[in-house]
């Protein structure tokens, strides 16, 4: 490890960080490089002299400094970075913004401030842009993945789990995923059997509220047609 020789003498630029950042974020943040991701664009926001200050996906992809720190053995740096930044926005530290459609929309990321959320804001009202403006602009309400719920609830990932992880995923509609993490929190029942538990009772027994139903067609008949088909009449 190359050692750091100390900050030097006289005055330095500085990154203003919120003392809440220290508060309540970084006791919950135990993901590496979801941390370095987060410092990384708070860094880059301070030297942004834009009204609305925000960073591009594509400009995050192509910051060499930033992903020489994701590396690690297993995973690509632009892997690391894509699951740091989806963890980010689950947590609540960034707002993402969608523009373009088709095969190549760009990203853009803000803090989740209150200068953030009037950016945000003024950008869905049309005040201002930052691509194109005939692009079409979206907000990302980014729904947690599975992963992410359960280091961010229960603890670390084991390969084992992960498997069992996604094969819930493929199983259950998002919003029921979610739902099952928050009932074993409040219950303070933090463990992946317990949220199975929950998730199979939904299947079999179904929902008393109306609106935690799937969303669309497509998650219906992938329930259906699964391991429980046998439990729900269609």
């Amino acid at each position: 490890m190359k050692g750091f020789a100390g900050f030097p003498p006289g005055r330095q630029p500085y990154t203003p960080v919120p003392d809440l950042f220290f508060t309540e974020l970084l006791p919950e943040i135990e993901h590496l490089a979801e941390l370095k991701v987060t410092l990384h664009i708070f860094w880059l926001l301070t030297r942004k002299r834009e009204q609305h200050p925000f960073v591009s996906g594509y400009e995050l992809e192509g910051d060499r400094r930033l992903l020489e720190g994701l590396a690690e053995p297993g995973i690509s740096s632009e892997e690391a970075l894509r699951d740091a930044l989806e963890r980010a926005v689950a947590r609540g530290t960034l707002l993402r913004v969608t523009t373009g459609e088709g095969e190549d929309p760009q990203d853009w990321y803000l803090v989740n401030s209150a200068k953030g959320r009037q950016a945000v804001e003024d950008l869905l009202a049309g005040r201002w842009s930052p691509a194109e403006p005939q692009e079409p602009v979206r907000l990302e309400v980014q729904r947690p993945n599975i992963f992410v719920l359960y280091e961010q609830n229960i603890g670390p990932l084991t390969p084992l789990l992960a498997d069992e992880l996604s094969e819930a995923e493929e199983t259950y509609p998002a919003a029921w995923i979610e739902d099952a993490f928050r009932e074993s929190v409040e219950l303070n029942k933090r463990s992946w059997r317990y949220i199975v538990r929950i998730l199979e009772r939904w299947a079999a027994e179904g929902r008393e509220d109306e609106t935690s139903r799937r969303g669309d067609e497509r998650d219906r008949r992938r329930f259906i047609e699964g391991d429980y088909a046998d439990y729900i009449e269609h």
